[in-house]
């Protein structure tokens, strides 16, 4: 079967714009990414996070499934430890019945956030972690309008507005867990191979792979990942548009969050020896180039770990070139 390629947008906060510009952009570029025929459109959930200010997916995915006509929406993922499993159940009814037959829902366990912020979101964050696998249970129940197991305390429980569709579950994570997770309930599963560097990614997958539970929905396995990648007309512009990126993660590897610069003045600043040389090392690695080379090199790294699907993240400080990348690679990696 052909790779199924979608989108991951994160809502990233631009320097000299409002936050609130970045949602905006996001329900934007996913009307863009519809036309161009993307499968899905996933948006990510973050907390007291300067960069990254899309703290809401349910509220988002509203917006965008009630402006899109057949893209899938979801969520990549909603942190299923802050919350209630039925209340996370409910939303995603309501959303269902906004646009039925297109919402997916990702869970995760990470906080997506500090030990602080955790704990602001939940008093029992300490806990609720432990109980990832339960409530991934739980929520596939309401959901799908199915009894709990016999004896637990809100068998007779049901999540409205029930309807005749059903948000697809997807398993996130960027370790092993999520992997067995995934396996154990026989639900696709996504490596977020832009965490990592894709350290650790192919022995998740190979875990899940060797490890799934065929299901009644999924009988067999369907093993994703999640790329930072970005395109331009030509290298070079791509590498400026590139810059911004990785300042922010020399910042972000001390542990330092900031808005996403434009690529002047993250041209401008003046870097050490070291800090050059792990600009360096981000190029050459990155997922960065024309659209055919970073095609290819999505589509050498699909075949490599056997993909059913594969997600794009792309930042970029200028919104038109970020639009224009989901372009070119749409022309490289989707369906004539």
């Amino acid at each position: 079967m052909p790779l199924t390629v979608s989108i991951l947008d994160q809502s990233i906060a631009a320097a000299g714009r409002p936050q609130g510009q970045a949602i905006r952009d996001t329900i934007a570029l996913a009307r863009h990414c519809e036309a161009l025929g993307y499968h899905r459109f996933w948006v990510s959930e973050h907390h007291n996070h300067p960069t990254i200010v899309g703290s809401a997916p349910e509220i988002l995915i509203a917006a965008i499934a009630a402006t899109t006509r057949r893209i899938r929406v979801g969520s990549a993922g909603v942190m299923l430890p802050h919350y209630s499993a039925y209340k996370v159940a409910e939303q995603f009814r309501v959303l269902d019945a906004i646009a039925p037959g297109r919402i997916d829902l990702g869970l995760g366990r990470a906080p997506g956030s500090d030990g602080r912020t955790a704990f602001a979101l939940n008093p029992l964050a300490n806990e609720r972690p432990d109980q990832f696998p339960s409530d991934v249970r739980d929520i596939q129940c309401w959901l799908a309008g199915e009894p709990l197991p016999e004896g637990h305390p809100f068998r007779a429980v049901q999540a409205y507005p029930q309807g005749e569709t059903v948000p697809e579950v997807w398993i996130l994570g960027s370790s092993d867990f999520g992997a067995r997770v995934g396996a154990h309930f026989g639900l696709p599963y996504s490596f977020a191979w832009f965490f990592t560097d894709g350290r650790g990614g192919q022995q998740a997958l190979d875990l899940y792979r060797s490890t799934y539970r065929p299901s009644p929905r999924h009988p067999a396995p369907r093993a994703g990942i999640c790329v930072w990648a970005l395109a331009a007309d030509t290298a070079e512009e791509a590498q400026y548009h590139f810059t911004p990126r990785a300042r922010w993660r020399l910042f972000r590897d001390r542990g330092i969050f900031l808005p996403l610069e434009s690529p002047e003045e993250a041209a401008a600043h003046a870097y050490t020896d070291m800090e050059r040389e792990r600009i360096e090392e981000m190029r050459r690695n990155a997922f960065v180039g024309t659209g055919p080379e970073v095609g290819e090199r999505i589509r050498d790294l699909a075949r490599r770990l056997a993909l059913d699907e594969i997600a794009i993240v792309t930042w970029a400080h200028d919104e038109g070139a970020r639009h224009r990348s989901y372009e070119l690679l749409a022309r490289e990696l989707l369906p004539a």
